[in-house]
Formats: C-alpha cells, sequence, structure tokens
C-alpha cells in the first residue's frame, strides 16, 4: 500500500553516492513523494512554498538517507538464543537440529523490528530448503512473508535449494556408513525428508513466484539461491540457472564461506569453485556470491569481468571462525559489494549501522589503508550495492525521482552533539558515530513504518511477551529429542573433518584473505 503524498526534509538528505565515489548531498534538502515514489528532489523550503497543503516530515536537524538494505538474512532470533553456541560451520550447521522452535511469523517479526529500528528497510531472506511432504513446504514462507507484510518491510525471499550432502561436504551415504545404529537410522530418515529432486523444488519456487512476483505485490519479490556448490550437483546448478534466466530473477549463492570449502571445490571440480562456475555459465550480473572469504585473486578477476556481486557478512565471518571477505580487493577491481547481516551481528542482534563499521574496520590494511573502502563505500554497500543483489534494483538504494521512496530520517545530534568537526565528511560521521537509536523515522514506498522511534504496525513489547512465554516453557519432548541427536551426532561429524585441517590450511596463501 502506498502512503500519502508529504514532503520529507532535513538539514541534508544523502541522495546516494556518485559512480566516482562522491557522496550526493543536498544541503537544506527536501524529498517530495506522491503514490509511494520520488516526485522530486529540490530545497525543502521550494518543495513546501510550491506544496502548501502537504505534510512535513523532519526538520533541519535530520540527516534523510535511502533506507539501508540486509543483503543476507536467515533467522530472526539468533542461534545462541535458541540454544547453540557459535561454533565453525561444519560443527555449527549440524547443531541445528536441536534448534528450540519458534513460529515462523514471530521469528521474522523479531529480526524485522531491530531491523527497521537500524534503518534497514529491504531484506534479503534466505530460508534453508523445503523438508517434509510436499504439500507442507508453502507454510513456513507464507508465515515469513506475512510477517514482513506486517512489518511493512520490502523482502526478498529465496529457499537454499540442495540435492546433496546434507550433514557434511561429502556423500551423505558415505557418511551414514559411519554411524552406529540407531543413530544411523535416525539421520537417514532426516536426510531422505528433504526433497532429492532439484525439479519438485524449482517448481515450488515458480509456485512462490506466481504469487509474489507480481505488479500488484510491488513489496515482495522471489529469487532463487543454490545453496552452495557442494551442495548442489553441476545438473542442479545448470537448472536453477536456466530457470533464473527464464524467469528474469536474479541468484544468490553461499560461496567459499571456510577453507574447507576451498579444498571441498578443488578436489571434487580440479579448479577453484569460482572457475567451475564460471565453467557452467553461472558467474554474471545477476549472481551474488554470498561470503567469498577463500577467493583467490584469479576468482576476483573472474567475479569482476563477469559483472557477478559479492556480500560481505563480517560479522558471521568473525564470529564463526571463517575468515574475512576481502571487501578491498574486490572494490579496487570494480566488483559491487553487498553487506548482510546473516544470522545476526556481532553483538547477537540485527544492527545494520554497527555492521557498517565492523565492516569498513575490517578492510583496513597495515600500511596500505589508502587502499581501504572509505566511508561513502561502504554506505554504497548497505544501500545501492545491497539493492543491486535483489530484483528491487532498479527503485531503491537511491533516493532519486522515480524511484520508490525508502528512506529513514536520523536525528543529527545523536552522532554530532556536542560536537563535530565540519572538516569531518558527513557520511565518516554517520559511519563512525552512528546508533540505532539516531534512526527516528523508517517509510517504504512512502508510507511509514516507524515515527519517533516506534514501529508503527506491529506491537514490540507483546511480540517480544509472546516470544518469551513461548521459550521459557521447557522443552517438549521432540526439542529433548532433537536435541540429543545433535549432541549424538556431533563426534562423528568432527571426526569426518579430521583428516581435512591440513589440507585446509595448505594453499591458503593464494586467498586474498592472506593478508589478514
Amino acid at each position: 500500500m502506498h502512503g500519502s503524498a508529504m514532503i520529507v526534509r532535513g538539514g541534508q538528505l544523502v541522495r546516494g553516492v556518485s559512480p566516482d565515489g562522491e557522496p550526493e548531498i543536498v544541503v537544506g534538502g527536501g524529498m517530495l513523494v506522491r503514490d509511494g515514489g520520488i516526485v522530486a528532489i529540490a530545497p525543502a523550503d521550494d518543495l513546501i512554498g510550491d506544496n502548501p497543503d502537504l505534510p512535513v516530515i523532519g526538520t533541519e536537524r535530520d540527516v534523510v538517507l535511502p533506507g539501508l538494505v540486509n543483503a543476507h538474512h536467515h533467522t530472526g532470533l539468533s542461534p545462541l538464543q535458541r540454544g547453540v553456541l557459535p561454533a565453525p560451520l561444519e560443527l555449527w550447521l549440524p547443531q541445528f537440529v536441536g534448534l528450540r522452535r519458534i513460529d515462523a511469523r514471530l521469528d521474522t517479526l523479531y529480526s524485522a523490528i531491530e531491523m527497521v529500528e537500524s534503518g534497514v528497510t529491504t531484506v534479503q531472506h534466505i530460508s534453508g530448503g523445503p523438508s517434509g511432504p510436499r504439500s507442507g513446504w508453502g507454510a513456513e514462507p507464507e508465515r515469513i512473508m506475512e510477517a514482513y507484510r506486517e512489518i511493512g518491510m520490502r523482502a526478498s525471499w529465496c529457499f537454499m535449494l540442495r540435492d546433496r550432502n546434507r550433514i557434511v561436504l561429502g556423500d551423505d551415504d558415505a557418511f551414514l556408513a559411519t554411524l552406529p545404529e540407531p543413530l544411523a537410522g535416525t539421520m537417514r530418515a532426516m536426510v531422505e525428508a528433504e526433497p532429492g529432486e532439484t525439479l519438485a523444488q524449482l517448481d515450488f519456487f515458480e509456485e512462490l513466484a506466481a504469487r509474489w512476483n507480481r505488479p500488484d505485490a510491488p513489496l515482495t519479490r522471489v529469487q532463487l539461491a543454490p545453496a552452495n556448490l557442494h551442495w548442489c550437483s553441476d545438473e542442479s546448478l545448470v537448472q536453477q540457472r536456466d530457470m533464473a534466466a527464464r524467469h528474469g530473477v536474479s541468484l544468490h549463492m553461499h560461496l567459499l564461506e571456510t577453507p574447507y570449502q576451498r579444498v571441498f571445490a578443488e578436489q571434487q571440480t580440479g579448479s577453484t569453485a569460482v572457475a567451475h562456475l564460471d565453467r557452467l555459465g553461472l558467474l554474471g550480473p545477476k549472481l551474488t556470491l554470498g561470503h567469498g572469504i577463500w577467493l583467490e585473486d584469479r576468482d576476483i578477476d573472474l567475479i569482476a569481468a563477469s559483472g557477478t556481486k559479492v556480500c560481505h557478512n563480517a560479522s558471521s565471518g568473525l564470529k564463526l571462525g571463517s575468515g574475512v571477505t576481502p571487501i578491498a580487493e574486490l572494490a579496487a577491481r570494480g566488483v559491487s559489494v553487498a553487506l548482510g547481516i546473516d544470522q545476526s551481528g556481532i553483538n547477537d542482534d540485527h544492527d545494520m549501522l554497527q555492521e557498517m563499521r565492523l565492516a569498513w574496520a575490517l578492510a583496513r590494511r597495515p600500511a596500505r589503508w589508502r587502499l581501504s573502502p572509505d566511508a561513502a563505500a561502504v554506505f554504497r554497500m548497505a544501500t545501492e550495492g545491497g539493492a543491486a543483489t535483489t530484483d528491487f534494483a532498479d527503485v531503491i538504494g537511491r533516493l532519486d525521482p522515480g524511484r520508490a521512496a525508502d528512506a529513514i530520517l536520523m536525528d543529527r545530534a545523536g552522532f554530532a552533539y556536542p560536537a563535530w568537526n565540519v572538516d569531518v565528511p558527513l557520511l565518516d560521521a554517520l559511519l563512525h558515530r552512528a546508533r540505532a537509536g539516531d534512526v527516528h523515522t523508517s517509510m517504504v514506498a512512502g508510507r511509514l513504518i516507524m515515527r519517533n522511534r516506534t514501529v508503527l504496525f506491529v506491537d514490540k513489547a507483546a511480540l517480544l511477551a509472546e516470544i518469551a512465554e513461548r521459550l521459557k516453557a521447557p522443552a517438549d519432548a521432540e526439542e529433548v529429542a532433537a536435541r540429543a541427536l545433535a549432541r549424538d551426532v556431533l563426534p562423528y561429524v568432527e571426526a569426518f573433518y579430521e583428516s581435512w585441517h591440513a589440507t585446509a590450511l595448505a594453499g591458503t596463501a593464494r586467498c586474498a584473505y592472506r593478508h589478514r
């Protein structure tokens, strides 16, 4: 639903960042909004004078910005909140079977509130793959998108499509053969509950695309998400590539998050993961690679030449000990980079301003600081860069006439009081000092979804109380059994990777991450 006509004003209005890296700031700027879109950008006083009957949002003490984009998001409550401590990815994911259960709508609204409060207006939500009977696949995504519609956010949704290697970076049957009974039987039943056929999952995608990729549903999109190279056979990747082209949608693929994933690619394909994707015809402007921590320099050249995008998830790489995406090297070659909070930020929350600051700090190089992305570049990652990974790219990410009125207002006093040296550029001050509490107003398609720090369409206190009530109850029998299963299988997963350690470390000198 489009919001009412209005004028949005601020002491500074940041339209975006120019191709040459310069912030585009209109001092005393205003934005005329009508029918959900931006009609004009001009001095606020001129717009007010020409439209005296329209309401005015914001004051001269505010900064008006494009809404931020969380380009890689999975769940609301963090794994820690649901019972799983941070661990190396390959040992972390198998424990997810033991997570406390929570309704998908409640879970999504929990993180959506945190995102909106930190300036996020658009999210790329990546769910796990479907499981169980085909008739039940649609229930969870409907609850997730119901939550985003309820709070008023713009949301792109996809699910991690996979057709192999569901437990470890190896054949399911071979791994299950290492387990004693009845553990092997229980795990085998879980594997068999997941769909093995790519075509069935692509049919599911088409069902959802018909429902959400429509002109009368302007705030929702469905994309495709090949889960990862080790989770998708070559046949599956080609099928997903062709389906994406048929529907004109983007793809978002986890890749090279850990050194073990780099080893898998080399052993299985005889090349790097990126080179293999290039041979399969997946690289290109419609593909975003999530993480990309263990890229080699030659991989970055392929990514840059093909127009492929990368999403940097800074907190996730640190919390799981995976490493740091080489965004300085990527940016230096002109690669479009986005930012994502993944499962949760470094403070176990969903604060995009914090994620921007962390990404900037991690990109610094001893004695090579001039190569690091500056504040404007990081801001572009969180706005236009994130927008480019979604199929909303033409309508969000910047404040320009003809684009959607997705914007946030920040109280400049929050990061400028009691002192702000005028020699410090606005975006530098914002990057280093702004906090989520400085964002007081958010709008999506011209509709206010937060005003005066209050999320308008969700009762935050009631939501948190409902979640607390659910999770303070003792785990039920099914949850207890799942937790025990995760605990029992973990030693066998660890044993599987024992022989991988030396190989995983070998060859890392070729990776851009070696500079850390």
